[in-house]
């Protein structure tokens, strides 16, 4: 017999996601196989496509008894869902959870820890690319005081991936970014750094430039040309690439 929520559980958005993302008429076995293949995933995939996904958490995400109440409640959810997650849909389902309007009151320095502990479990770009521009990005432009010195710091982290969230971290912000902040977390993963040589470095070392070069290509230019060999062929390459 099934035991039925209270009109509010702390975990309630958390149990429903994962009811409705086990229902067996939802996804394609065939797609679970090729989108398992392509992230290379350890994890299984239900074979649900990104619209399908969207459109099987927006009621949930709204239903106001599930919500989260507290930032407690909403970071216990956050972790219950990522830590036991069984396949890789309810890790995206998670960082709907985390990046939702209902949770914008929490988004501050303090949830950073927590962002961390999905970058570093995640350690794949389908999951690390979104934390650092949706989740981290705009805590960043928020309490940049706090959250600056704390990105210089993740730059030169022995972790690879809480290295990319720092050069990502900009992606969104246009002419809002901090071009010292930029240049600092790209200099110190060029060649001959840590993770300097890695494929996902350097690609993110391009894209982020490659983003900015959309707001001031001038800066984008000097600072490739001021590298010179330092900067990788991809990383150039990308950041050069709609100059």
């Amino acid at each position: 017999m099934t035991t039925a929520l209270p009109l509010h559980s702390p975990l309630g958005i958390v149990e429903a996601i994962r009811a409705a993302l086990a229902d067996p008429a939802l996804g394609d076995p065939e797609r679970a196989v090729a989108q398992r293949a392509y992230m290379k995933s350890p994890m299984p995939f239900r074979g649900i496509s990104k619209p399908e996904l969207t459109a099987i958490l927006r009621p949930l995400l709204r239903d106001r008894t599930l919500a989260p109440t507290t930032r407690e409640e909403w970071a216990d959810a956050v972790r219950a869902l990522w830590d036991h997650a069984t396949h890789r849909e309810e890790w995206y389902a998670t960082l709907a959870v985390a990046g939702h309007r209902a949770a914008r009151s929490w988004q501050g320095p303090d949830a950073l820890p927590l962002y961390r502990h999905l970058v570093v479990t995640g350690g794949w770009w389908d999951v690390v690319d979104p934390v650092a521009a949706d989740l981290v990005g705009p805590i960043l432009l928020s309490h940049r005081k706090v959250v600056t010195p704390l990105m210089r710091a993740d730059a030169v982290d022995s972790h690879l991936w809480v290295r990319r969230t720092a050069i990502l971290a900009q992606l969104k912000h246009r002419d809002e970014t901090d071009v010292d902040l930029l240049a600092d977390v790209i200099d110190v993963n060029l060649e001959g750094s840590l993770h300097g040589s890695d494929f996902f470095i350097r690609k993110a070392v391009g894209w982020s430039l490659r983003q900015y070069a959309r707001t001031d290509p001038d800066w984008v230019r000097a600072f490739v040309d001021s590298r010179g060999d330092r900067l990788s062929g991809l990383s150039r390459r990308e950041a050069l690439k709609h100059l």
